[in-house]
């Protein structure tokens, strides 16, 4: 059955080009203008992924991102009309899966989508006989639950974005190894991802805010200097 993508953009005119491009492809499309109706679509659409712009009237791309990030796990690639470092930081912070700056190629918007869309069905294809041979991680007060993709702090759990889980249960399943930027990237992110290793850093900051006593000074991911990084536990 051919994937369905939404498309969010308020430019008709880049809307319609894409829209055109994509079902060449194979894929079906809808496509919403701003971002209250994208919200509406996406939930009544439910799309194997969404094609988000940052600039929307009516909501701009990173609240809708995050309101559709509260109950969807539907990859999202955001674009962006600047190639500024804020943009892509604050669409990772809300949820996208990847960003992509204008103008961009037909070539390389469809090599993400691709991605994006392999990535998204391989986390799917989790079939049940294999629920027995995942693992519950315990380290101290942090509880990694992989059956039930959750992670509990003090017997709470806590509210993880879907890269922030993969990038902690990843840590956790190599406790004790320096993993370098490079190695995580490609086995969080998928070796076919087209960020840099500054995405690791990030996710390693949100996830130290979240599971250390002092983020300043962490004592679960320890930072080990020109090679990476070492969960302690």
């Amino acid at each position: 059955m051919a994937e369905k993508i939404l498309i969010v953009e308020d430019e008709l005119t880049l809307q319609e080009t894409l829209a055109y491009n994509l079902k060449k492809q194979g894929y079906l499309v809808e496509s919403a203008g701003d971002g209250p109706s994208a919200i509406v679509k996406a939930k009544q659409y439910q799309p194997d992924l969404i094609m988000l712009d940052i600039m929307l009237p009516g909501m701009d791309g990173f609240e809708v991102c995050r309101i559709l990030r509260k109950d969807m796990l539907v990859p999202i690639l955001m674009l962006t009309a600047r190639d500024d470092e804020i943009d892509r930081v604050v669409g990772l912070e809300v949820g996208a899966d990847d960003y992509l700056t204008k103008p961009f190629s037909m070539r390389e918007l469809i090599a993400r989508i691709k991605a994006l869309l392999r990535r998204a069905k391989i986390m799917q294809e989790i079939h049940p006989a294999d629920a027995q041979d995942r693992k519950v991680y315990k380290f101290d007060n942090l509880v990694i639950d992989e059956n039930r993709r959750e992670v509990m702090l003090n017997g709470k759990p806590l509210n993880l974005k879907p890269k922030e889980y993969e990038l902690l249960l990843f840590l956790g399943q190599h406790q004790g190894q320096v993993l370098s930027r490079e190695t995580i990237l490609e086995k969080v992110w998928g070796w076919d991802y087209f960020g840099d290793s500054r995405t690791v850093d990030v996710h390693i900051r949100w996830l130290r805010e979240k599971i250390e006593e002092d983020p300043a000074k962490p004592k679960r991911i320890i930072t080990s200097r020109s090679a990476g990084y070492r969960f302690e536990g």
